[in-house]
């Protein structure tokens, strides 16, 4: 049931708000069933939490930080926003149980979710927004099962562009949180 309402508040926060959550919706809790199938000595390669793109499991509760050549969702550390959005694409979903999974798993993980915004709209705004975005992913993560001690949001607003530009091209680049983790 506990999980049942946690994929329900993920649906929603995915979804902006704008839509009812599907019956896909539901988030399992795969470091529960990881402990339950006996597999609490290491995390599984298709798990949350790290594992080298040799398909090696890594000891669970170790690591500060993914591998810089994790596979997969866990190797991905940006997600991008619509303009004038801090809602998060439900195609960013599995990045952010990935993400939340490996918090989770791994007590010395420390993330840091920096918020950042296009360079149209004030500086103030555009703080603002980044922190907004931030936030949502620390919720979104959260519910997930990320302990929140464990996760810093910060906004750098149009502050630190990931691509020079004035267009679109640009400008759909640089609206994104980048995950990072203490230690890298």
């Amino acid at each position: 049931m506990k999980y049942a309402i946690h994929g329900v508040v993920l649906a929603v926060l995915l979804a902006g708000c704008a839509q009812e959550p599907s019956k896909e919706a539901k988030i399992e809790d795969r470091s529960a069933a990881a402990q339950a199938a006996g597999a609490q000595s290491t995390v599984q390669t298709q798990g949350l939490a790290g594992a080298d793109t040799s398909g090696q499991a890594l000891d669970a509760g170790n690591l500060a930080a993914p591998p810089k050549n994790a596979a997969g969702a866990l190797g991905q550390r940006v997600i991008y926003f619509d303009y004038d959005s801090a809602a998060i694409r439900s195609e960013y979903r599995a990045v952010l149980e990935a993400h939340a999974g490996f918090v989770k798993a791994n007590a010395r993980a420390k993330a840091n979710l920096e918020g950042h915004a296009d360079e149209r709209g004030s500086p103030e705004y555009n703080i603002a927004l980044g922190q907004r975005r931030a936030d949502s992913v620390r919720k979104a993560m959260q519910v997930l099962g990320a302990a929140d001690g464990r996760m810093e949001a910060v906004s750098f607003g149009e502050e630190k562009p990931a691509v020079q530009g004035h267009d679109e091209s640009a400008w759909s680049k640089n609206r994104r949180v980048e995950i990072r983790y203490d230690g890298e």
